[in-house]
């Protein structure tokens, strides 16, 4: 994973650190680490603040001796990276869950994200994590647009062993969500996972929409989920959730698919809410927490 990342990364390190890290050289390979972070998919506001950081890191560092100077410039970019990725308001769902069930209270999970992200595939292994440590869950078929969308989603439900509430297509999905909250309550269920249509950001009566959900089911956490392989797009789309709804974490899907990474990094930086997990294959159990600190050894060359 992040293999081409890790790759353009040791590269401009390498080429950083072949002459001592005087001001003027070390100007220089920041200016071309941050070319390499913008050329895989990091956002330019994000790629300049983690120069920025890394830089302050090196400044007044001062060695001739030349396999020294990769390691200072690795460990300054590696705690640049960890610091970009560590939230203002870091979530943990399954602690989050556990305290709220502890206190007799409902979890109420809505999941949003454009077309074609895997959002219902990582619906259901969001549900199989959450059966695994000892929750009840009923799902919400909110996305009442897409055809066959409500047949899939009770298919994962069915392998699951899950029960779906849901109403026809074209109906509100707002009472739907509603509904299935409602239906929760009743009968003592700890998780409801809210299921919505995959909607172009774009896309302003969608928007709406998913702010009707919002508004109506009250959800306790609103989790983006998001492509990795899509880059700056996934950003953009990200961005653009979060003013609408105010995401509170974010799942990457396809990272098994070795994007660059700039999307997880981007994220987090701009929403400063966290990546809590990434899709790392086809099967519910293929759903990884995120964790900063394995993902700056990933793309950080030792």
């Amino acid at each position: 994973m992040f293999e081409k990342l890790r790759g353009a990364l040791d590269g401009a390190v390498t080429s950083a650190t072949t002459k001592e890290l005087t001001e003027k050289n070390l100007a220089d390979a920041v200016w071309n680490l941050q070319l390499v972070l913008i050329q895989n998919d990091v956002a330019v506001e994000v790629a300049e603040h983690i120069c920025d950081l890394t830089k302050k890191k090196l400044l007044g560092t001062r060695t001739g001796r030349l396999e020294n100077t990769g390691r200072l410039f690795k460990d300054a970019l590696s705690q640049s990276v960890r610091e970009v990725l560590t939230p203002k308001k870091p979530l943990d769902i399954l602690e989050h869950v556990a305290q709220r069930k502890e206190n007799g209270e409902l979890t109420s999970i809505m999941l949003v994200g454009v077309n074609g992200t895997g959002k219902t595939t990582t619906l259901a292994k969001l549900a199989h994590l959450l059966k695994n440590n000892g929750h009840s869950i009923v799902i919400a078929a909110g996305d009442t647009y897409r055809a066959g969308s409500i047949e899939q989603l009770e298919k994962h439900a069915e392998a699951l062993g899950i029960r779906v509430i849901k109403q026809g297509y074209g109906s509100d999905a707002a009472a739907v969500a509603y509904d299935a909250v409602a239906h929760a309550k009743a009968r003592h269920i700890d998780v409801v996972l809210i299921d919505t249509a995959g909607r172009m950001q774009s896309n302003k009566n969608l928007i709406n929409e998913m702010k009707k959900i919002a508004r109506v089911a009250e959800p306790d956490l609103k989790i983006f989920i998001g492509d990795a392989l899509a880059g700056n797009d996934a950003l953009s789309q990200a961005k653009e959730f979060h003013e609408a709804i105010e995401i509170d974490g974010a799942i990457l899907t396809k990272v098994d698919a070795d994007p660059s990474g700039g999307a997880a990094l981007s994220i987090a930086f701009i929403t400063g809410r966290p990546v809590v997990y990434i899709g790392v294959g086809q099967t519910y159990k293929d759903l990884q927490p995120f964790d900063p600190d394995w993902f700056a050894d990933r793309i950080i060359a030792n």
